[in-house]
């Protein structure tokens, strides 16, 4: 069966409705009508009345909503049927929408009307330039013992207050803590000290001598050091050459004896130093001062 347009507007305002009504602790409505086309709609929450020249807060407001038969091409039918005292609610319930209430928006449902009626009601939302109730649009001007709004809680304050609840905060990931350096790294990192200085060279030395076999150096098999430069005396005469490493007797491999021999005349010998022994490749080198 073909159903009309107006028909299926009716059934999805009634089931906006039904939804708003489980999301908000604010609204409660009752029907008339099948499909209903006529709501009374209750507020539960703080507005002002007027109450034998006093203006006082009042926790319960009943509206009345009729959907023509022109519905929505046209605007429904909304009064107020309890006290309220409000710039944009006349007396006897007569209730400015501002543009809507000129232009009218089909697109409107009926639970964003709702919406903009609750806001009016708790005072989130009012004009004293156009009112219906100039008397209390010049008593809002000016008063000073209420603030505004009056409650605080949107239509679908459960649903607000559900999107309020953040989820628990990420934890970060934990990091293993770096191995520790060796000494000899520690001791490097200390820019311009002494000992970073010294580990450094340990370190260079090192891999240069590692690029030595020290079966070569215990049989003097030793890379050709160029041809000694000559001296500054007699032409022809070379000079002395540098002392050179010396295998040991004892055939033990890996171990160099540097030659104490004296330099040029004049000159003091060099300070015996102790023996260096070269490891494998693959073992720890100590050097004695």
């Amino acid at each position: 069966m073909h159903e009309s347009p107006r028909l299926r507007r009716l059934r999805n305002d009634l089931a906006a409705l039904e939804r708003l009504r489980d999301e908000s602790t604010v609204l409660r409505f009752r029907t008339s009508g099948k499909p209903a086309q006529q709501y009374a709609i209750e507020f539960r929450g703080k507005s002002l009345a007027r109450v034998r020249g006093r203006v006082t807060v009042v926790e319960r407001h009943e509206v009345e909503i009729k959907l023509g038969a022109s519905y929505p091409r046209t605007m429904p039918e909304i009064r107020w049927l309890s006290p309220i005292y409000h710039p944009n609610i006349s007396e006897i319930g007569m209730v400015c929408l501002g543009g809507y209430g000129t232009h009218w928006v089909p697109s409107l449902n009926l639970d964003e009307l709702c919406g903009m009626l609750w806001d009016m009601a708790r005072y989130h939302n009012y004009d004293v330039r156009s009112p219906y109730n100039r008397e209390a649009a010049l008593w809002v001007a000016h008063q000073t013992a209420f603030a505004f709004p009056l409650d605080p809680r949107p239509l679908r304050d459960l649903r607000a207050a559900l999107g309020r609840v953040e989820p628990a905060p990420p934890v970060p990931p934990r990091t293993e803590a770096p191995a520790e350096a060796s000494e000899a790294e520690e001791q490097a990192g200390k820019t311009g000290s002494k000992a970073g200085r010294y580990a450094e060279f340990v370190r260079k030395f090192a891999t240069d001598l590692r690029s030595i076999t020290p079966t070569g150096l215990a049989t003097g098999l030793l890379p050709s050091s160029p041809a000694p430069a000559t001296s500054g005396g007699p032409e022809g005469v070379a000079a002395e050459p540098p002392p050179a490493p010396v295998a040991s007797e004892s055939g033990e491999e890996g171990l160099v004896v540097l030659d104490d021999r004296p330099g040029e005349a004049g000159r003091p010998p060099h300070e015996a130093s102790p023996p260096v022994r070269l490891r494998a490749a693959d073992e720890e080198i100590v050097f004695i001062e």
